[in-house]
């Protein structure tokens, strides 16, 4: 089986339209989907992957649940990539916001760990686009 396949794990709070589009997108691009349950967040991204020498949890805590879709990519080249987010722009299916890459790093995580690296970013990200309207700039007064 030496070949690394392209797998998208795909994490919704609901299933609806875009879901539908999103998944047809993959389909036609040749790629695994995984779809990730509220019950499988507490699993390890590598497990949930099908990457080897990542075994099932015996023993889940409860998790809060994840309210936001969650678009994770396993083997995926940047070209790919590129072509993956220009498929899904033509289609008409709207952002995904919470987007990683699986590393040997997160591989190790659980999928909700992940999930809170990726929503911290993503917050950080907003926050140092968002212009600054501060009131009370003194820089220049003494």
């Amino acid at each position: 089986m030496g070949r690394n396949r392209e797998t998208v794990l795909y994490y919704t709070p609901e299933s609806t339209k875009k879901t539908a589009k999103l998944k047809a997108v993959l389909i036609q691009m040749g790629v695994r989907i995984k779809n990730i349950g509220a019950c499988q967040v507490g699993e390890r991204v590598g497990y949930l992957a099908g990457m080897d020498g990542y075994e099932k949890n015996e023993i889940g805590e409860a998790l809060p649940l994840i309210s936001q879709e969650v678009l994770v990519m396993k083997d995926f080249s940047s070209r790919r990539m590129d072509e993956l987010f220009l498929r899904i722009r033509k289609a008409g299916i709207p952002k995904i916001d919470l987007k990683a890459v699986i590393t040997a790093t997160n591989a190790g995580w659980t999928f909700y760990q992940l999930y809170e690296e990726i929503l911290a970013e993503h917050r950080q990200m907003e926050n140092q686009n968002a212009p600054f309207h501060g009131d009370n700039d003194n820089s220049l007064s003494d």
